[in-house]
């Protein structure tokens, strides 16, 4: 691993600070396509539900960032908490893929 060498503060820095950064990044963007966009294969519903996941998750990686800050980067975060956030994107990235599939694939108007 590169990073073996860093002290363990570091490494956090290196590794969960960005991590949490691209959290955001992408909770954003999805935010953005719900909120902007009628995605056709989900329904109102759905499309609801999965905003207001991203709302919290993005509430909790913003909770997150700022107790790393705060402590100066000597908190880490378990693997446990993160899991959700990184299946949360993921669900993310694949709706927004399908959209743009079709949106592709759809004739002009």
């Amino acid at each position: 691993m590169a990073h073996s060498n860093l002290p363990e503060q570091e490494l956090l820095k290196t590794i969960l600070q960005p991590l949490l950064e691209d959290f955001q990044h992408w909770f954003a963007r999805s935010r953005t396509l719900l909120e902007n966009e009628e995605i056709s294969f989900l329904g109102a519903k759905q499309q609801a539900d999965l905003l207001a996941r991203i709302n919290q998750a993005q509430k909790e990686v913003s909770t997150a960032m700022m107790l790393f800050k705060a402590t100066g980067g000597q908190v880490g975060i378990e693997t446990a908490a993160l899991v959700p956030w990184h299946q949360l994107v993921t669900e993310c990235w694949q709706i927004a893929m399908r959209f743009r599939s079709e949106q592709s694939t759809r004739p002009n108007k």
